[in-house]
């Protein structure tokens, strides 16, 4: 069962002595019994009715046409909110770049994969707006693994064939996936190849929006959550911000160091940079702003995660494993704060959910959110200030 973030301590002081002057002596006032049971319940009614410090969504409810959304925390279309979202396969190289598409993801998790680079997987349920997303490339198991936390529909374009075939192919898995060896039932009407000048042919593989929606009809897929589906993370409700104020400042962030490592961060050597102003953390990699390849709208999110997990090399391709459930240390960064805690995700459609020290929940801040797998063998190149 989650556990819930916010305690509420109640201080209640009880100062009973007389008052006034009278002609009589003063005496003590003694209650006791019924009477000093009813003053201490009315103090305690009294302390519970105050405003808390900050408030977590709970309940989400469609106010007029919106509701907040189960990924990001903000307002968005009901429509929007309670269709399952599509968690896209993108290369990372610093030849696929800029990708089409990535700034509208509510969640990006990346992962090294084998000759330690990272690959991005974009989570985006507003997709409305777009003709494209990508490039689109080929999955690793344990991107399918994080993606069906989130109930989401799972899209690529190839696969690590001895790792990947048998559970993207099972029925527990829907997935929009290109026609190549490995998969039993693909939907190639949902990709195209655009023109790209200068970039290398797998680098231009792309999915369109119309494509992919042809693809959801066509197989069937439930398009609304499902009933697996568990909300993502816990957020501060509108107007609130979870500040985090007795921890310690982390406005810098490389999850792999600045220096070149087998760690499968070192290749690009990302960071983000937290911008105190509007409370969002700008990502840079190869030395550069991280954009969209739209319009080079720089990424920004308002949460960062370094999930640290097992990982193993699996063969003499260097394809690699992620332990993704199960249970391990993790650091959560928030409004220029690290809270250092554990994450927990018993099983497949299971969420993540990320505790303190303490055991408790730690409440996210309302906008996106970066997750980044990290090998326990490699925590130790992870770095902020």
């Amino acid at each position: 069962m989650r556990k819930k973030t916010i305690l509420a301590v109640l201080l209640c002081t009880l100062c009973l002595m007389g008052c006034g002057k009278s002609d009589e002596a003063e005496k003590p006032v003694i209650i006791q019994g019924e009477e000093l049971e009813t003053l201490v319940s009315e103090a305690t009614s009294e302390e519970v009715e105050e405003e808390p410090e900050f408030q977590v969504i709970t309940e989400r409810e469609v106010v007029d046409g919106k509701m907040q959304s189960y990924l990001t925390g903000e307002w968005k279309d009901a429509d929007v909110v309670q269709r399952r979202s599509m968690a896209v396969m993108m290369p990372n190289n610093k030849g696929a770049l800029p990708q089409k598409g990535i700034s509208y993801a509510s969640i990006i998790y990346e992962a090294p994969v084998e000759g330690r680079i990272t690959r991005l997987m974009a989570i985006i349920e507003d997709y409305d707006e777009l003709e494209y997303v990508g490039p689109v490339r080929s999955s690793r198991d344990y991107y399918v693994y994080e993606s069906m936390a989130y109930d989401s529909i799972y899209c690529n374009w190839g696969l690590a064939v001895p790792y990947v075939a048998d559970l993207i192919n099972s029925d527990r898995v829907d997935n929009v996936s290109q026609a190549v060896s490995g998969i039993k039932s693909s939907a190639s009407y949902a990709f195209e190849k655009l023109d790209r000048p200068g970039y290398k042919t797998e680098y231009c593989g792309y999915m369109s929006i119309k494509g992919y929606e042809k693809a959801l009809g066509k197989k069937e897929y439930e398009t609304e959550y499902r009933d697996t589906f568990e909300q993502a993370f816990t957020f501060a409700d509108e107007g609130f911000r979870a500040t985090y104020e007795d921890y310690p400042d982390a406005t810098k962030i490389w999850p792999g160091g600045e220096e070149k490592n087998r760690g499968g961060y070192g290749n690009a050597n990302p960071c983000f940079t937290y911008n105190e102003e509007e409370g969002l953390y700008y990502r840079s990699q190869f030395g550069e702003p991280h954009v969209d390849e739209i319009d080079d709208t720089p990424l920004t999110v308002s949460n960062v995660v370094f999930k640290i997990c097992h990982g193993e090399v699996r063969d003499s391709h260097d394809y690699l494993a992620f332990g993704v459930h199960g249970s391990g240390d993790a650091y959560v960064f928030t409004n220029g704060k690290v809270i250092k805690g554990t994450w927990e995700r018993p099983s497949d459609y299971e969420a993540n959910i990320f505790y303190d020290e303490e055991g408790n929940e730690i409440i996210f801040n309302q906008g996106k959110t970066w997750i980044c797998n990290i090998w326990l063998e490699y925590e130790e190149y992870m770095k902020w200030e």
